[in-house]
C-alpha cells in the first residue's frame, strides 16, 4: 500500500473532508516505501525496510485548529482519526497566527522526480552495493562504514477549500568513511540520487579510500588564514550543520526583520536587495530541475516554482510563513526544497592545478554557532586535508579548527568549480581565500 496513485490518494482524501464536521479541515498522506543497509569493519552490520501511508488530518474552528494522525484506512479509523482532530481543535487557544486555508492551486507535477530504477530497489541490490564497496576496501586492506538507504514515496493533499495536489518522488544516497588500518588515515564520499541508475558505491569508496591512504603521515601547519579549496562535502555535509546549509536557512523574512538575522537592518528592516556577496554568487531554487527534481508544492500547500534567492551576490527574495508575508506585505514565497548555486566548469582537480599554495578541505564536521548574527560558526576538517603548492598535492597535514562565516567566505572568493548534486542540491567546490584556522586537531 505504500505508493498509492492520485486516484487512490485522493479517494481516501475525499472520505476524511465528507467526515468534517469543522469550519475548515486539511488532510494529507503520506507513504514510503525503502530500505537501508549499514556496514562496519567491511562487513554488513544492519539491514532494515520500511512501508507505511500516514494521514494527517488538521481541523479549525475559527482560529482554532487541532491536528490527528493515523495509518489505518478503514471507514472507522478515519472517521476517528476526524473527530480527534476537532475534540483538539475545540480545546485548543486561537492562534493569533491564523491564516484562512489556501483554495485551488496550480501546480506542475515534477515527473522528473520518481525513476523507476530506484523504486524497483530490493535487498539483493543493497547487498551487491554495499557488497562492491567492502570487496574494495578488503583488497585496498582498508576499513570501511557506510550507510545505503533508499525510499520511493509519494505526497497527496485535499482541504474544504478545494485544494488537491499529489505527487510522487525517489531518492537513494550512500556515503561511506574510510579508515587506514593505523587509523592515521581517513577518507570519505557521500552521493545521492533520484537514478538509481546513476549509483556506483564502488566508485564513491574508491574515493574514499584514496583520500584515507593519501592523508597518513600528516604533517602540522600552524593555524592562520589560508587560502583554501572546499570540496562539495565541506560546504553540504549530509550529517551535520554545514556552512552554506546555515546561509541557506537564514533567508527568512521573519528573522530578519525582527532583528534576529544577519540580514537584519540596525533600526529595522532587512536587507533584501542589497549586495552582500561576490557578484559571482548566483543562488536559486528551481523544483523543475532535470539534476534535483523536487515536490512542486510546499507542506502548506503554496506552490514551489523556480526562485532566485541571490543573484550576482544580491539577496533577491526572502521566504516566509503565509502570516508573515500577509502581516510584512511581501512575496508570499515557501522555504526552497533543493537548491543551486551556480558555478562554472572547472573540477577539484583543475582548482588544485591553479593554486600557487592552499590547503584542499574534503569535509567539515561538528559545527556549531559563535555568533548568529554575523553567521560565524565554528568547526573541524576532517577525512583528508592537504597542502597544495604549485598546482599539486604535496602532502596531508593534521586537521584544524576553523572559525568562519559564510557571509565572509562568499565574499573572499577566488573561484567556483562545477556545481555536483549533494543532499538534493547543487554545490560547486569553491576556492576561499583568508580562510580562518585557529588551531590544530588530532583527530583524523
Amino acid at each position: 500500500m505504500p505508493i498509492l496513485s492520485k486516484d487512490e490518494a485522493q479517494t481516501i482524501l475525499k472520505k476524511v473532508l465528507s467526515f468534517s464536521t469543522a469550519d475548515e479541515c486539511d488532510a494529507t498522506l503520506n507513504g514510503r516505501t525503502g530500505g537501508n543497509v549499514r556496514s562496519a569493519r567491511n562487513t554488513i552490520s544492519t539491514a532494515g525496510a520500511l512501508d507505511n501511508v500516514s494521514l494527517v488530518v488538521t481541523s479549525y474552528f475559527g482560529k482554532k485548529s487541532g491536528t490527528a494522525t493515523c495509518n489505518e484506512f478503514d471507514d472507522a479509523t478515519l472517521r476517528r482519526c476526524v473527530q480527534r482532530a476537532e475534540e483538539i481543535a475545540k480545546l485548543a487557544p486561537e492562534s493569533p497566527e491564523y491564516m484562512p486555508l489556501l483554495g485551488p492551486q496550480q501546480y506542475t507535477e515534477s515527473t522528473k522526480a520518481f525513476a523507476a530504477s530506484t523504486a524497483a530497489i530490493d535487498p539483493d541490490y543493497r547487498a551487491r552495493q554495499v557488497g562492491a564497496s567492502t570487496a574494495l576496501c578488503d583488497q585496498r586492506k582498508v576499513t570501511s562504514a557506510g550507510f545505503l538507504e533508499d525510499m520511493a514515496g509519494f505526497v497527496a493533499k485535499r482541504n474544504s477549500k478545494g485544494l488537491e495536489a499529489y505527487q510522487q518522488y525517489t531518492n537513494v544516497e550512500f556515503s561511506v568513511t574510510v579508515r587506514t588500518p593505523d587509523g592515521k588515515g581517513s577518507g570519505y564520499a557521500a552521493a545521492d540520487y533520484t537514478d538509481a541508475s546513476k549509483f556506483d558505491a564502488a566508485r564513491l569508496t574508491r574515493i574514499a579510500a584514496e583520500k584515507a591512504s593519501s592523508s597518513v603521515n600528516a604533517k602540522a601547519l600552524e593555524p592562520g588564514k589560508y587560502t583554501v579549496i572546499l570540496e562539495p562535502n565541506a560546504l553540504l555535509s549530509n550529517v551535520d550543520t554545514s556552512l552554506m546549509a546555515v546561509l541557506m536557512g537564514s533567508l527568512d523574512a521573519r528573522s530578519a526583520d525582527e532583528g534576529r538575522s544577519f540580514l537584519s537592518k540596525k533600526g529595522g528592516g532587512n536587507k533584501k536587495g542589497e549586495k552582500l556577496f561576490d557578484e559571482r554568487v548566483t543562488i536559486y531554487s528551481d523544483p523543475m530541475n532535470a539534476e534535483i527534481p523536487d515536490i512542486t508544492f510546499a507542506g502548506d500547500g503554496r506552490p514551489q516554482k523556480r526562485v532566485t534567492w541571490i543573484e550576482k551576490g544580491v539577496v533577491k527574495n526572502l521566504y516566509s510563513s503565509r502570516y508573515w508575508a500577509q502581516k510584512a506585505g511581501i512575496p508570499d514565497l515557501p522555504p526552497p526544497g533543493g537548491w543551486i548555486m551556480e558555478g562554472g566548469t572547472q573540477s577539484t582537480a583543475d582548482l588544485i592545478k591553479g593554486t600557487a599554495k592552499g590547503i584542499l578541505v574534503t569535509r567539515l564536521w561538528y559545527i556549531r554557532p559563535v555568533d548568529p548574527q554575523t553567521l560565524l560558526y565554528t568547526g573541524l576538517t576532517r577525512d583528508g586535508t592537504f597542502y597544495i603548492e604549485n598546482g599539486q598535492i604535496k602532502f596531508p597535514i593534521k586537521n584544524f579548527r576553523f572559525n568562519e562565516s559564510p557571509v565572509i567566505m562568499l565574499n573572499n572568493l577566488e573561484a567556483i568549480g562545477k556545481p555536483v548534486r549533494l543532499g538534493g542540491n547543487l554545490i560547486p567546490p569553491l576556492k576561499i581565500r583568508d580562510f580562518t584556522f585557529t588551531s590544530l586537531s588530532d583527530a583524523v
